[in-house]
Formats: structure tokens, C-alpha cells, sequence
């Protein structure tokens, strides 16, 4: 039933270069160095520990206020998420201000403030500045808490975390981090729908209170402005800011592995896998090598179509889009080298092996002139452009300040990027891009990858794989397929689905069905309204809010869709197609055709599911227990990548002697909404005139 919800509410979701006569044969020389002037700060600090950083720069009538709290990260235990939510409740409005009335005066003066659990960021023109000033401390010193807000945070915060479930992507951030940092560690402790409904208001005050204070706190304003003026603002709007220091917290270092090991994680319904090549690395902003890591990784997968993983996996082999690198410093702990790629199931394992080729490649092999030439210019072009941005500006003058760098860090770093040699790649890709003891994080389809995954070799031996849940908990090799029982066929498997429905006569009796059902995206309320008939007869409208955004109509011969007041005819093919899904159960439809195949029995969500592909690319899932229809999975191609949509059912209610699905949940990818039917009638309500 309602196989046509897929296509419709997927559509919800929904320079050129001169020629010259140029010699290529030759590089071009290089020309002198550039240089940039990132002003020097003049720093004062207010009695309650914050410290101010000015920056005089009269190109543009406009100044900015970066504030950055420099806590360390912690834990967050029972009540992981109410940092995220405390950062989603400031800017709502001040203490004295409402939320809209905030949120209008600002736009009135063309400014910008943002505000989170761990700073802020502000820009107006210098006419506004002052007012805006205010305006910011006010909703950073004063912020405006309520329950009504708290609520709707924690929905949307829950609706996220559910939609990530079935993200694959998701999946596996979520167990990277668990595996190479650990649960308890502040990178690698995760947030579930429990953690963050057990937040409450009084949580987030108490938390709001004990890490968004003044002593770690660092403020940059930059722009047209005198810094004796500034000084001033500044000292007027935020000097009530109660002094007060974070708790001082050790932060645990990474675990490391003694071997290199694939760590899989079965996601049924993933159609590539999330690969990822990740060790914990001992790396500050600070250390010598710092330059040459960043151009060694920009060769590695940094740097682009032209690095050596996407020359690699994508330009020689096809197997994904793209795939790159990275490896991160880390004041607190230990920071992380990453190599990553979506992969095709078919090619998940050869995949890995070109990985861990390249990884070896510049640990191993002296990188060619060309290649750190490249890197060198093309990183260097992007950080000259970046310091262009008052926000890079201020970032770089707060690192200055909170990662123990030298003051003219920055004022030498192009000198010491472009001292980097081709030795230098080498050496520090052999001391922060581990080979021999890595983790190979997988996360796909199990049924289609594993078994190739567990013959990969590294150095003559086998890879050991070890197997994990989506919250990187370690389980026994997972079960994909279980022996089906002779004489169990697709066709006996539909007809127990329509006998667990009501039985055949039941079905058949069912001359029309009507449905309405109401689901909320982002705030919005989309309403669903589905009439089929016996005759073939199909109408199907979504509303926005009220508003019709998609209509499609089918009277049995001949239809129409209609989108954003855009009519167009169904024909040809698409007619065939609503034709077959019109009726009230196109199940019954099913019992006729030779063309669908029971694959298999596979376990999702803890329950066994009979797996019927009704073509190549759609797939639908029935209950082993109940017979019930749980789930459609379709798959389709666009822009070169694989995408599939899913619609699964349950609440199944008895309506006139049939059971029907009362919740329709629509994914595409990380996105989710459910469809609640609030009504549901069968033989009434419904006429020809419905489907004009």
C-alpha cells in the first residue's frame, strides 16, 4: 500500500577558463612570497577575566566581536545533549527582550549575532556597533530560558538523533569516535533520546552557569573602529559579566591499538559503506612538524581531486566520488588522522586495500616535486584568501592566545610551510599516518561486504575483523540470512501478509479507502490526504501548513500532477506504473506476478524479515512473525550517486474488518518524518467526482 508515497515525498527533499598558448611541459617560476597583515592585537583584560583582543582595520565601515569560551571538553554523563541544548537556547531573546523583538532589531540594522554555549560571534556597521554590543552582551549575560523553548529544542534534537539511525554516515562518526576516544571520553561520548530527555530547564541554567563564565573566555574585535572607543564598549556592556572559571577537568588520552584491525558495523539498509582509516595521533598546533603533517596530508587526501586518494579510488578505479583525509591537532588530547570514503558495497574491499596503498605510498615512496609544489600553493593560496575573513582573523588571534602558539605564528607561517621538503613528508607521514596499527572502521551492508572484508591482507596476514553495534559496542559476527523453510515463496509470503490484514474476503470487499494523516517537519505541518478505489482510482494531496504542494490525481484511464501550480499529465510509462499501485492493496496485485523473488530472511531491528525484491531497485520487507508489511526500500541514481528511500509501516488498527497502517514513516537518506493517520475510513466518503 502507498508504494507511490516514495516518489512524491522524495520530491519534498529535494568559471570558464580561457584557452592560451601555454608550454605545460614546464612548471611556471615561482614568484616572491606573499605576505599578510593580520594586524597587531592591542590586548586588555576586564576584572572578571575576560580578555579582549582589538584589531584596527578602517578598509570596510563594519566591525565584528568574536567571543570564544576556552573551557576544556567534558563529559556530560545521564544528561549527554544539554550542552547542545543550551547552545540552542541562547540568542532566544534576553531576560528583558523578547526572542522576536531580538531577533528584529537586529535585522533592522543589517547586523548579525550568534550565540552558543561556548561564545559568539557579531558583526554590524560601525554606526550599530554599540547597539549591538548591548544587544549581545545582554543575550550572552542574560539569557532567556523557558520551557516552551527547552521542549522544542529537545524534539528536534530527538528527531535528529532518531533520523540518524538510519544514516549510515551518521553510524559511523557516531563509532569512529567511541572506538578511538571511548564512550567516557568527552570526543567520544554520544547522545541518545534518553540522555537528552532527561534534560531539564534546571539542567541547562546549571550548566549555562558553571561553563559560560569569563575566566577562559576571549574576546577579538576587529574592524573600523578606534581601540580606545572599543575598549570602552566593551567595558560598559560586558564588565557586569559575574566572574567565575569553568571546572578545571584532565581530559583522558585516546586508545590506541596494537595491531591493525577492521572493525565492522552491519547497517541492512546502508547501499554503500562509510570507510574510514583512523588512528589517535599525538599533534599540537605548536610542534615542529606541524607544517610538514598539513602538507603531507593535503598530498594524502587533502588536497582535492589531484591527492592520492582520489586519484586513486576515484579517477583510476571508480569506486567512490570522493575520498580524502585528515589529521587533526588537539590542545586537549590527542588529535586524530582520518582517512575516509562512501564505497559501492560491491567494491567495499578492494577499496580498502588502495587505501591502506596510499597510506603506504607516502610513508614509503619520496613524494615528486610537482606534487609538494602543488600542495604548497594551493594551501597557501586558500590561507591567504581565508585571512580576508574577519572571522578567520579573529579564530587565528584567539589560537594565538589558547594554543600556546608564538606571537608571530601566523606572520611566519607561509616561511614555514614553503620550508617544507619532500623528507619532511615522508618522515612525518611515517609518524602520524599509522599503517600497522590502525583502526578500519566499516559500515555497511554486512550481507553484501563481509565476507570479502574478512580475506583483506596487510603485510601477509589476514586483517582481523571485529565486530560491533551502531553504538560501537562489540557483538558476535552478526547473522544476515537465515535458512528459509521449503516451500516458502514470495507468493506464499504475500498471501500470509493478506491474511494477516483480514483475510481475503476482506480485502477484496474493500471497494474504497480513504486516509488522512498529519506529521510535522521542522516545525511545519505537512497533512497527507489518500483515496484509492477498486476502479483504479487514486488521489493523493500533501499540504504544507495547510497550503497544497503536491497533488496527484488518477481517475482509472488518465491523471495529472500537479506541484507549486504546475500541472502536468501522467503518461506513458508513469501511468502504468499509478495504475498497478492505485488499488487499495496492490499486494493482491503481487499473487500474479512470476517477475518477484523471496531473496531472503535478514534480521532488522531485532526481528526477522522476509526480503521480496519486486524489481531491481525496489525491495519490501514483511514481518516473519506477524506477516505483516513492515517496510519499501527503492533505490535510484542521481548525479552519479546511489540514494534510497524507505517507507515503513506500523500501529497497524482493524478498520471495517481490515488491519491498516496508522503510522507511515518517509526517509530519504538522514531525513525522517512520520505520517500519524488521523483518519481512516473504508467503502464511504470516497466518489468519481474525487478523482477529476
Amino acid at each position: 500500500m502507498k508504494k507511490r508515497l516514495t516518489t512524491i515525498f522524495a520530491l519534498l527533499f529535494v568559471a570558464m577558463a580561457a584557452n592560451a598558448q601555454i608550454d605545460r611541459s614546464q612548471m611556471p617560476e615561482s614568484g616572491p612570497t606573499p605576505s599578510i597583515n593580520l594586524g597587531e592585537p592591542e590586548t586588555f583584560q576586564l576584572s572578571n577575566g575576560l580578555t579582549v583582543l582589538m584589531v584596527e582595520n578602517h578598509k570596510l565601515p563594519r566591525v565584528s566581536i568574536s567571543l570564544t569560551i576556552d573551557n576544556p571538553p567534558h563529559t556530560e554523563g545521564n544528561k549527554a545533549g544539554v550542552a547542545s541544548l543550551t547552545a540552542s537556547l541562547m540568542g532566544n531573546g534576553t531576560t528583558s527582550i523578547s526572542k522576536d523583538a531580538y531577533n528584529e532589531e537586529v535585522d533592522f540594522m543589517g547586523a548579525s549575532i550568534s550565540l552558543s554555549a561556548e561564545g559568539g560571534y557579531a558583526q554590524s556597521l560601525t554606526e550599530y556597533f554599540e547597539r549591538v554590543t548591548e544587544l549581545m552582551a545582554d543575550g550572552a549575560i542574560n539569557p532567556n530560558f523557558t520551557q516552551d523553548e527547552l521542549d522544542k529544542e529537545k524534539k528536534i534534537l530527538v528527531d535528529g538523533l532518531k533520523s540518524g539511525e538510519k544514516s549510515a554516515a551518521q553510524v559511523a562518526s557516531r563509532v569512529q569516535d567511541v572506538l578511538v576516544y571511548g564512550a567516557d571520553h568527552p570526543y567520544g561520548e554520544y547522545l541518545t533520546e534518553e540522555s537528552v530527555n532527561a534534560v531539564t530547564l534546571a539542567d541547562v541554567k546549571k550548566y549555562y552557569q558553571t561553563y559560560f563564565v569569563p575566566k577562559n573566555a576571549y574576546m577579538v574585535v576587529s574592524g573600523d573602529i578606534k581601540p580606545k572607543k572599543a575598549k570602552k564598549i566593551i567595558k560598559k556592556y560586558f564588565g557586569s559579566w559575574l566572574a567565575a572559571g569553568a571546572p578545571n577537568i584532565s581530559v583522558p588520552k585516546a586508545k590506541e591499538v596494537q595491531y591493525t584491525q577492521i572493525d565492522f558495523v552491519d547497517m541492512p539498509n546502508a547501499v554503500q559503506s562509510e570507510l574510514s582509516v583512523v588512528s589517535p595521533i599525538q599533534l599540537k598546533m605548536a610542534d615542529e612538524d606541524y607544517p610538514a603533517v598539513l602538507i603531507a596530508n593535503y598530498i594524502l587526501g587533502g588536497g582535492g581531486l589531484s591527492s592520492y586518494l582520489n586519484q586513486n579510488l576515484r579517477e583510476a578505479h571508480g569506486y567512490t566520488y570522493g575520498s580524502y583525509s585528515s589529521a587533526s591537532a588537539d590542545q586537549w588530547s590527542d588529535g586524530e588522522f582520518s582517512a575516509s570514503a562512501k564505497i559501492r558495497n560491491a567494491v567495499t574491499d578492494s577499496a580498502v586495500i588502495e587505501m591502506l596503498k596510499e597510506i603506504k605510498r607516502i610513508r614509503t615512496e619520496p613524494v615528486d616535486d610537482e606534487a609538494i609544489a602543488n600542495a604548497k600553493a594551493k594551501y597557501l593560496g586558500s590561507f591567504i584568501m581565508a585571512t580576508e575573513n574577519p572571522q578567520t582573523t579573529a579564530r587565528y588571534a584567539i589560537n594565538i592566545k589558547t594554543k600556546d602558539l608564538p606571537e608571530d605564528y601566523y606572520k611566519t607561517f607561509i616561511s614555514r610551510i614553503n620550508a617544507v621538503t619532500k623528507e619532511d613528508v615522508q618522515r612525518v607521514a611515517q609518524k602520524y599516518f599509522p599503517l600497522n596499527n590502525s583502526r578500519i572502521v566499516v559500515v555497511g551492508k554486512g550481507s553484501e561486504v563481509l565476507h570479502n572484508l574478512e580475506k583483506i591482507e596487510l603485510n601477509g596476514k589476514t586483517i582481523p575483523v571485529f565486530y560491533f553495534d551502531k553504538y560501537g559496542k562489540k557483538i558476535d559476527r552478526p547473522v544476515f540470512s537465515k535458512p528459509i523453510l521449503e516451500g516458502t515463496t514470495a507468493k506464499t509470503v504475500i498471501e500470509d501478509y493478506i491474511k494477516a490484514i483480514g483475510g481475503e474476503k476482506a480485502v477484496t470487499n474493500v471497494k474504497s479507502i480513504s486516509m488522512l494523516g498529519e506529521a510535522e517537519v521542522q516545525g511545519m505541518k505537512l497533512g497527507l490526504e489518500l483515496k484509492k478505489t477498486s476502479k483504479d482510482q487514486f488521489l493523493q494531496n500533501i499540504t504544507l501548513n495547510g497550503n497544497s504542494i503536491s497533488k496527484q490525481v488518477f481517475n482509472g484511464e488518465s491523471g495529472y500532477v500537479m506541484m507549486q501550480g504546475q500541472k502536468r499529465d501522467l503518461e506513458g510509462d508513469m501511468i502504468t506504473k499509478v495504475k498497478s499501485e492505485a488499488t487499495p492493496f496492490p499486494e493482491v496485485n503481487l499473487l500474479a506476478n512470476d517477475d518477484i523473488k523471496l531473496k531472503s530472511i535478514e534480521a532488522i531491528d531485532g526481528r526477522d524479515m522476509y526480503v521480496i525484491a519486486l524489481s531491481e531497485t525496489e525491495t519490501v520487507y514483511f514481518d516473519v512473525e506477524t506477516g505483516l508489511k513492515v517496510k519499501e526500500a527503492t533505490t535510484q541514481e542521481m548525479n552519479g550517486q546511489v540514494f534510497t528511500s524507505t517507507t515503513t509501516y506500523g500501529d497497524y488498527r482493524e478498520v471495517s474488518g481490515v488491519k491498516i497502517p496508522y503510522s507511515i514513516k518517509q526517509s530519504q537518506g538522514p531525513q525522517e518524518f512520520e505520517f500519524v493517520m488521523t483518519e481512516v475510513t473504508i467503502n464511504k466518503g470516497v466518489s468519481d467526482a474525487d478523482f477529476n
